[in-house]
């Protein structure tokens, strides 16, 4: 991935690497069209931008994974475990082909762990279901219960946990997300998510590494019954994570504040009718 800042003053171009935001995403890793990645290489992960997603693949009784994989699949329509690898959005972040898919069942161990080259500060992610759990959810499928149940009124919820850690393996803090929530005393108030959504991540400080967890209300005799699937897409990394001036992380730079000095009404801060700035992500 490659990301720079494009500055247009008059008919001269100038091209200078941002020290604002860095954004992770997974476009920059090889599928063929309606494919993914699941560790059957046995890499053990894989690495993109520098950032590194753990994998477990075994195929002893069939093919097994755990941890992240990665897709471009679109399919959100069919229900069940042959359409693991989709999310319910058909796509990833503003329409890119390629997104990131985590199980967490966690039946080998494996705690789907997220790895940064050095101490960073978070700005975001974006976190949605795939097509496999969210149809559960909604609908029922096998040992998974229709979330709300026959009256709509059972009071089921579906949550992601993320967890920072520094270098020394300390926990820094945990984020919160409901990937579908039916507690709800106005049951027109439940939802299972079905968009990408921005998830802020500043709350956790410095990290070296995220952990990711998912817990359900959907349990039974052999733990969740909930498909433990979710999609991630677009980790923003805040290189300016002290900048007063920044409404997104640092999207601008650092020091440069991220206002509409022309009252246009666009994003690109500053006054672009002599100055345009935008960060690029590649």
């Amino acid at each position: 991935m490659k990301k720079m800042m494009w500055v247009l003053l008059g008919a001269l171009i100038i091209v200078v690497p941002s020290a604002g935001a860095e954004i992770v995403t997974f476009d920059d890793l090889n599928l063929d069209p309606e494919t993914y990645y699941n560790g059957s290489d046995d890499a053990g992960g894989f690495t993109t931008a520098g950032v590194t997603f753990n994998n477990y693949f075994d195929d002893t009784f069939g093919p097994y994974w755990e941890g992240f994989a990665y897709s471009n699949t679109t399919d959100t329509t069919t229900p069940g475990f042959t359409n693991q690898y989709s999310v319910i959005t058909g796509m990833g972040v503003d329409g890119s082909s390629n997104y990131g898919v985590c199980y967490a069942e966690g039946f080998n161990g494996t705690i789907p762990t997220i790895t940064f080259a050095d101490e960073v500060n978070l700005a975001e992610a974006y976190i949605t279901n795939t097509t496999y759990a969210f149809l559960a959810m909604q609908d029922g499928e096998g040992p998974a219960k229709k979330f709300g149940g026959d009256t709509g009124t059972d009071l089921d919820w579906y949550l992601l946990t993320i967890t920072g850690k520094d270098t020394d393996g300390l926990v820094t803090g945990d984020i919160e997300f409901y990937l579908a929530d039916f507690r709800f005393v106005d049951n027109s108030q439940d939802y299972i998510v079905d968009a990408w959504t921005a998830v802020d991540l500043s709350g956790l400080g410095q990290v070296k590494t995220l952990e990711l967890s998912v817990s359900s209300s959907d349990v039974g005799a052999f733990g969740i019954n909930t498909p433990t699937y979710f999609a991630i897409d677009n980790i923003a990394i805040d290189r300016c994570p002290d900048d007063p001036d920044k409404i997104d992380p640092g999207i601008n730079g650092c020091g440069t504040p991220d206002v509409d000095m022309d009252d246009d009404d666009d994003d690109n801060g500053g006054n672009d009718s002599t100055c345009f700035i935008r960060l690029l992500v590649r």
